[in-house]
């Protein structure tokens, strides 16, 4: 099929409709299925005994007491797994080392044998008949350990004089280095940087945060009949069979991954983790099923967290303020072991659009990927996109002030325009279509931007500080993989059944498949029966991620229901004795042109063999697309306290053509929500030993309702992309990338007026209170 768009709004009955979600009345009435609710006949229980010490090495492992514990089946060590030949969990191997060969990491295995590179490193296993049981074993494993110096600390780990992380990684002039990438053109950015007019500097971090979906980490493990069966909460079943696959070393038919409901991706679930391989091997091991789910202070210790960077940046322009290169040396943390798309995360997704909105020609763009020892760091929301336009908005907004300019005027002045489009930015990534200005001048539109100076002299005669902050976003989405099979099938009772290798993990895509089909076939969206995280049922696909589900799942369906009306013409065709080119196709009903001959979908299938029809189909995207962005923000700050409340967002956003605006605007507040929270108070806090001080919900914010201001969503669909058939370009990550720029520059906008220039996020009250005094 040819990519080009063919869905028109206004002219559909569901596509554009604000339905709302099919998937919610089962689970807000209680009868939603998560991993926890899956119990196996015969199941035993697994708890893992996890390392107190941030790299130690194990000299003694005692597991004598709790193998005659209560209720113990079994114990097992990380010698138990080497003696199985089981490989290390694998990752993505991308980038390459500063001699470029390829990346050199710490192999890590099911359970730890040797030694252990962060606390809640799993160096044992417990299996007991009852959960208390294993627990309380788990208590009973007796280790003695030899401490290995630790840093948990990102810059120190790029030091000659950094405590050795994992010998074979280890170089001088780099430190504890995973990988390193370059991009872009060293010799011209030089020279446009000593021809510069202007040059803007600035530090920013990006701080560790942790995804925390509603539902902890759960497995439940089975082996028969010389298969491996894993109940898991996952965005993506094929990935996480190939990987254990690669474990085992054996073939991918040998394993069925079964998602049920997910409690939230976020980035965090879209891969295999040891525990997956411990519990798989436990239950062979034992001829009886495992089951394992962490309490949510384990969560923190075991899942991986996101972001945390470190990044100098320099921005040059010319005489009349126009962009001439950006410069940027970003030091990345990995943690203690490259988890799945550890690595690929600082240097792939937001590298591929450094200079996000802006047409800045030149480019010199480094990133040193570093062992810590620390939890691993891997996808969390955006991966790497909302960091990267993070850093962007912060230093235009910084060159705004610095140059004492307007800073619209500065962003219309250096955006790319849409008549530039298909536009090549210097990372050799090209932008299909987009209207960055309208999109921007839409924002303005929404968030009052006039009312401003009105807003801000009230607030000051309450004796507040006020601010305003902008927000532009460019990402890519879609994934790597751009291909989705379905199987469609009708039945004879009018039942429309889809598989799909896509995933629903709480955004509601079952929906919108519903909605697709029931615009194309003419059947009602609550006729629609949608299977998905089963790959026993659906042999392949993608999964969730990367704002892919719509855009490719969703093309995917589209064009399964258009093979299946075709298959349907011909099977019509021949019980109305008719020629097939004479078949209209409308409102689920086939006709003979010009009569009122005709004969229903359900009830053609009904006259099948098998009294139903049904058709394979595999769709590819053309490419991946180019969601972009703006949000504005207004910020309210008390100086005696240091108390910030946003109390205006307004948001535009172009995601192409949009399927169901009451879920996408849920998506963009949701990722609002998020990204405020990592503004305003979430961060994910070590000490100089290694130890996680933020190890809990005590410690550890979350943002609450009372975080998040009125919210001004809205979308511009005038500008559909044509690499799907959807015209869609993905919504899932744009309300985290947009938020927390225009929320930090508006607090920084209002405490400029004290003389403070710049602070890193989280800005919590304390920090704001001492940056005013110090100012």
């Amino acid at each position: 099929m040819n990519g080009h768009t063919e869905i028109q709004p206004g002219a559909s009955q569901w596509i554009g409709k604000p339905l709302r979600r099919i998937e919610d009345a089962r689970l807000l009435s209680g009868q939603g299925r998560f991993t926890d609710d899956v119990s196996l006949p015969g199941q035993a229980h697994a708890a893992f005994v996890r390392s107190p010490h941030a790299h130690a090495r194990i000299a003694k492992l005692d597991l004598a007491a709790a193998r005659a514990a209560p209720g113990v089946l079994a114990v097992y060590a990380g010698a138990d797994i080497v003696a199985a030949n089981l490989a290390p969990v694998p990752f993505t191997q991308m980038h390459k080392r500063p001699d470029g060969t390829d990346m050199k990491v710490p192999p890590r295995h099911a359970l730890t044998s040797d030694v252990a590179r962060f606390v809640g490193d799993a160096i044992a296993m417990v299996v007991a008949e009852t959960r208390d049981q294993a627990r309380d074993a788990a208590e009973l494993v007796e280790v003695e350990w030899d401490a290995l110096a630790a840093n948990a600390d990102l810059p120190a780990a790029a030091r000659a004089d950094a405590p050795v992380h994992w010998a074979p990684a280890f170089v001088p002039e780099y430190g504890n280095i995973a990988a390193l990438y370059r991009m872009g053109d060293r010799a011209a950015c030089d020279a446009a940087f000593a021809a510069a007019a202007h040059v803007v500097k600035l530090r920013v971090v990006n701080q560790r945060v942790i995804a925390n979906p509603l539902e902890p980490r759960a497995l439940a493990a089975q082996y028969a009949d010389d298969r491996f069966t894993l109940y898991c909460p996952t965005q993506n079943t094929h990935n996480v069979r190939g990987q254990l696959a690669k474990v085992f070393g054996v073939p991918e038919d040998r394993l069925r991954i079964v998602c049920t409901d997910v409690g939230g991706g976020f980035g965090a679930r879209g891969y295999a983790y040891p525990e997956h391989a411990a519990l798989l091997f436990a239950a062979r091991a034992l001829g009886r099923p495992v089951k394992w789910r962490a309490d949510r202070s384990e969560n923190f210790l075991s899942e991986v967290h996101g972001r945390d960077s470190v990044v100098e940046t320099e921005l040059a322009l010319d005489a009349q303020h126009r962009f001439t290169a950006l410069r940027m040396q970003s030091l990345a943390n990995v943690g203690a072991y490259v988890s799945s798309f550890g690595a690929c995360v600082p240097a792939m997704s937001g590298a591929r659009a450094p200079t996000g909105v802006y047409a800045i020609p030149l480019l010199d763009h480094e990133v040193r990927i570093l062992f810590t020892n620390t939890v691993p760091v891997d996808a969390y929301r955006g991966a790497g996109r909302p960091e990267m336009g993070y850093l962007l908005e912060r230093l235009v907004s910084t060159t705004a002030r610095e140059l004492g300019v307007d800073p619209v005027e500065l962003r219309l002045k250096n955006l790319v325009r849409a008549d530039q489009m298909p536009y090549r930015n210097p990372a050799g990534a090209v932008y299909d279509c987009g209207d960055f200005e309208k999109v921007l001048r839409g924002a303005m539109r929404a968030a009052d931007w006039d009312g401003f100076a009105a807003r801000k002299a009230e607030a000051e005669k309450r004796g507040k500080l006020y601010g305003r902050g902008i927000g532009c976003y460019v990402e890519i989405t879609g994934s790597a993989r751009m291909n989705e099979a379905v199987t469609l099938a009708v039945d004879a009772d009018g039942i429309v059944t889809l598989l799909s290798g896509t995933q629903q993990i709480g955004q509601g895509i079952q929906t919108a498949y519903a909605q697709i089909l029931a615009e194309l076939l003419g059947v009602s969206p609550d006729a629609v029966r949608i299977t998905q995280g089963d790959t026993d049922i659906v042999k392949a696909g993608g999964g969730a991620g990367g704002s892919r589900t719509l855009q490719v799942g969703g093309s995917a369906t589209l064009a399964g229901a258009r093979v299946l009306i075709e298959a349907g013409r011909q099977l019509a065709a021949r019980e109305l004795e008719a020629a097939a080119t004479d078949m209209e196709f409308s409102a689920g009903r086939f006709r003979i042109s010009g009569t009122d001959r005709s004969i229903g979908l359900a009830e053609l299938a009904g006259r099948q063999p098998e009294r139903r029809i049904r058709i394979e189909h595999t769709e590819t995207a053309q490419g991946q697309t180019w969601p972009n962005g703006c949000q504005i923000a207004e910020a309210e700050v008390d100086p005696e306290t240091g108390i910030v409340e946003i109390v205006r967002l307004a948001a535009v956003d172009d995601i192409g053509r949009v399927m169901n605006p009451l879920m996408a605007e849920g998506q963009v507040h949701g990722g609002i929500a998020q990204g405020l929270g990592q503004a305003l108070m979430e961060q994910s806090v070590y000490d100089e030993t290694g130890q996680l001080i933020t190890g809990s919900f005590m410690d550890y914010a979350m943002p609450r309702a009372e975080l998040i201001p009125p919210l001004e969503t809205g979308f511009d669909q005038t500008v559909p992309s044509a690499l799907n058939l959807l015209g869609a370009k993905g919504v899932g990550e744009a309300g985290c990338h947009g938020a927390m720029p225009a929320a930090v520059n508006a607090v920084l906008d209002a405490l400029g007026a004290r003389g403070v220039k710049t602070l890193d996020m989280p800005f919590t009250p304390e920090k704001i209170w001492r940056a005013l005094r110090s100012a």
